[in-house]
């Protein structure tokens, strides 16, 4: 008798070694597949949002993204520094200390490469949850009800003139000092142009933060950027008093949702143009002027149309053109460009680096929309 309750203790010892052998399996293969079924759900979502943009406005950039802003944004404010900068910074040298961990045959290659595919997988996935999925939403003329006109030919001399008025009407020297009161007026103008932009007002706090490594990035000719994964917006210190109201407004759209480039600039450029205060006025005028003058040189009257820019605002143009070229180092920043350019093809962004240029049939179509008086009769 006690010969056979051993024999049956010691079976029952063996499955129950077994199930948990099993389960130890199981829970490793979950806690290795996990991050790459995410990523899997989010690419899968991400096919379904692009053709169903009303969709994503309502749920995801209206209901969804406000609150993950707000709660994102409280956070990274507590810091005064990039927590995005610093962020990229521990995860590539967490990169390199694998590979010397592999070199030294203290991790196993196959491992590493699990955990960093992992890794990749699941900031893929927390990209798209925590800002991406704004790039599905519909376009900006969708969005207001605008109605688009149906060439820009006849109109781009018209805003063109209206765009030189206002940059010499509200020429003003803008200066270092002046940035936190600009900050703040840039933000009432958000409040105030809310319903007009159709974003979701307040939508968390927008403190622009220095860029840690402003120098390399005004190599590669960045100005400004937002890091999603901490709702942050950074500003180069390089960057010329002149752009910064406009720069700014630009970036705080992207906050608000606004993922295009070129929705990013005409948001930035009506919160500049309709503030009360002229610095933020003349940066709006200053900087979209930059955009018309560029498609504006193929005309056979081009230097004409230079002779309608005020003195002052063409030194203002041709100063600022040295200065960042002095800053920019051409290698680094077509590679910057070309990873940009795939960046935004990848997020739906067809026309890529372009997107930022067409910003002038958009201000075209808000002319066309806001102001029919300067138009062709």
């Amino acid at each position: 008798m006690n010969s056979v309750m051993s024999n049956q203790v010691g079976k029952q010892q063996t499955f129950s070694t077994m199930n948990k052998d099993r389960h130890g399996i199981i829970t490793k293969i979950i806690r290795s597949v996990w991050p790459f079924f995410l990523a899997l759900i989010v690419f899968l979502s991400t096919r379904i949002a692009i053709s169903n943009p009303a969709f994503v406005e309502r749920f995801y950039s209206r209901g969804i993204y406000p609150v993950i802003a707000s709660s994102f944004s409280f956070i990274s404010n507590l810091v005064p520094f990039s927590l995005w900068d610093i962020f990229w910074i521990v995860f590539l040298l967490l990169i390199i200390a694998g590979l010397v961990l592999v070199l030294i045959r203290k991790i196993k290659l196959g491992l590493y490469l699990l955990r960093t595919l992992q890794a990749v997988a699941f900031l893929y996935s927390f990209f798209y949850l925590a800002w991406g999925y704004n790039y599905f939403r519909p376009a900006i003329q969708d969005r207001i009800r605008w109605k688009t006109p149906a060439s820009d030919v006849d109109l781009f001399r018209p805003v063109l003139d209206s765009i030189i008025s206002g940059a010499n009407l509200n020429y003003i020297s803008i200066k270092t000092s002046d940035y936190a009161e600009i900050d703040k007026l840039v933000e009432q103008s958000y409040q105030a142009q809310s319903r007009r932009l159709a974003i979701s007002y307040p939508n968390g706090k927008r403190k622009p933060k220095t860029m840690i490594f402003s120098k390399f990035y005004g190599k590669l000719g960045l100005s400004g950027y937002f890091g999603p994964f901490f709702n942050e917006i950074h500003l180069n210190h390089t960057l010329l008093p002149m752009d910064y109201p406009f720069v700014l407004g630009h970036e705080k759209a992207h906050q608000f949702g606004v993922t295009s480039e070129a929705e990013a600039n005409l948001t930035g450029y009506i919160v500049c143009v309709k503030a009360e205060d002229q610095r933020l006025r003349y940066s709006g005028y200053l900087s979209l002027l930059l955009y018309f003058m560029r498609d504006a040189s193929h005309l056979k009257d081009y230097h004409e149309i230079i002779k309608k820019i005020d003195t002052r605002v063409l030194d203002d143009l041709r100063y600022r053109q040295k200065y960042y070229q002095g800053l920019e180092n051409v290698t680094l920043s077509d590679m910057q460009t070309a990873a940009n350019n795939s960046y935004l093809k990848v997020n739906h962004i067809e026309k890529g680096v372009q997107n930022y240029n067409q910003v002038v049939s958009l201000v075209i179509s808000w002319y066309c929309n806001t102001n029919p008086g300067i138009l062709p009769h």
